[in-house]
């Protein structure tokens, strides 16, 4: 089916679509053009929504917003936003009254005519998707980058040709109904996240392992074998079942040995080396694991000397270790992607000498035990704000290795306030680490906006 053929399909039906924010107003719009009926629900006023919504409401598009908006949610399609699950009692409610309840991602996956590589997982999904993005680019394919980064693709599905590959990273959100599977599906590890939101974390694993639930067996599924949670999936999977690890010899696969070598082995046992870790640009053993994870990926579909040419020219992506700059010998550093404990722990480990952490911020329902420790082992002076600053302090001052003063521990309310303290008790040789531990949502609109601010307070201190 094509995209015309589809939005024809919907005539004379009552569409809905739930979130107006930036991911879904590609879908509206696309929907509105093509004559389809449209009810927007959105917690935004019409001011916040602004020319958006005068552009749509002209062209007929009814808006139901506020405090509200899950009120009376209904129709014979309802296009949820990632966040706003299947399992929320408005879309109980419709799907019994005969509502199909799907998505973006969900139709693009249904509609795409070219290949499809799809990645989840609670840390690293952004970094191992642009990696396989860039190595497929450097391997002459046409490379459709989407889903939680990128722009949203249904829109352009009819410029898609066979030949092309979608690249995808899914949240768990996204993947929570998803009935469908990509052609090559990778989980880069799978740990507490987004208890605020999941029922539990089994609700949580049930919507990663949704990436590849439906694949057919001709089709390949890229595991992480030293996380036992992602390991258990492989007695799931119908698919062909690839590994990556830094711990242990895989087959087939990509690991780490002993030595700092990255080698592949096949089904035949043959042991090939391909790059030394050492020589992979982007600090981090947890970046060790995404460049193998993006090797596994493509291996096959893109030479392994254009792979290992990638790994050694990627710099990162933003807002993820990312180098803000050194003033007066202070290396500030943004790491504000890291929204969960495990990720801070990993962030952490990248550095020799102690840091000058900066973290807290809104809670996702995820415990902060496994952070004590590494603070603790990492970190010489430590600043909290944010709603999660006391759970953080706490978990800090309960860990075995606390010892009062060790690390130093500073909590403050004001996150510009936050950074410039950090700032002031740095010495020429530390390192100013940006890396909350906690979601961004008690004073920005995203991890990007909250990295954004911290470059900006960094970058105008003299």
């Amino acid at each position: 089916m094509t995209l015309k053929e589809y939005t024809a399909s919907l005539a004379g039906k009552r569409v809905t679509v739930i979130g107006a924010g930036l991911s879904n107003r590609p879908l509206i719009a696309l929907l509105s053009d093509a004559g389809v009926d449209v009810t927007v629900h959105d917690r935004s006023d019409r001011a916040a929504l602004g020319d958006f919504y005068d552009r749509y409401a002209a062209k007929g598009v009814k808006f139901r917003l506020g405090e509200d908006y899950e009120q009376d949610i209904s129709g014979d399609v309802i296009f949820r936003t990632p966040s706003f699950l299947p399992t929320r009692p408005a879309l109980v409610r419709a799907a019994q009254e005969g509502a199909c309840v799907t998505s973006e991602m969900e139709v693009f996956l249904s509609l795409c005519p070219c290949p499809v590589i799809a990645v989840t997982g609670s840390d690293g999904k952004t970094t191992t998707t642009t990696l396989i993005a860039k190595m497929l680019e450097a391997a002459g394919r046409r490379v459709w980058l989407g889903g939680n980064i990128g722009h949203p693709l249904l829109a352009d599905v009819d410029q898609m040709t066979p030949e092309d590959m979608a690249v995808l990273e899914l949240s768990s959100f996204q993947l929570h109904s998803m009935i469908c599977s990509p052609d090559v599906a990778v989980i880069t590890n799978i740990a507490p996240n987004h208890l605020d939101i999941h029922r539990d974390y089994q609700d949580y694993i049930d919507a990663k392992k949704q990436i590849f639930l439906h694949q057919r067996q001709n089709a390949k599924l890229v595991l992480n074998r030293d996380n036992a949670v992602t390991a258990a999936c492989a007695g799931e999977a119908n698919s062909f079942l690839w590994w990556f690890s830094r711990r242990e010899s895989v087959s087939p696969g990509l690991y780490l040995r002993p030595d700092g070598m990255i080698c592949f082995q096949g089904c035949g046992g043959e042991e090939t080396p391909v790059l030394a870790a050492g020589d992979i640009r982007i600090p981090g053993m947890h970046n060790v694991e995404n460049v193998m994870c993006a090797m596994a990926a493509v291996w096959g579909l893109v030479p392994a000397d254009v792979m290992v040419r990638v790994a050694r020219e990627f710099s990162g992506v933003a807002h993820r270790l990312e180098p803000v700059r050194v003033l007066r010998g202070v290396t500030y550093i943004n790491d504000s992607i890291a929204s969960s404990p495990d990720r801070t722990c990993a962030g952490l480990a990248c550095f020799p000498e102690k840091v000058i952490l900066i973290a807290g911020g809104k809670d996702k329902g995820v415990p902060f035990d496994k952070l004590g420790p590494a603070v603790c082992r990492h970190v010489k002076k430590l600043f909290l704000t944010g709603l999660t600053a006391g759970k953080i302090e706490q978990a800090v001052k309960n860990a075995p290795e606390y010892r009062p003063g060790a690390p130093e521990i500073f909590v403050l309310e004001d996150f510009a306030e936050t950074v410039r303290a950090a700032a002031a008790a740095a010495a020429p040789g530390d390192t100013v680490l940006l890396s909350p531990a906690s979601t961004s949502f008690d004073r920005f609109k995203n991890f990007e906006q909250r990295g954004e601010t911290f470059r900006h307070i960094v970058e105008e201190m003299e």
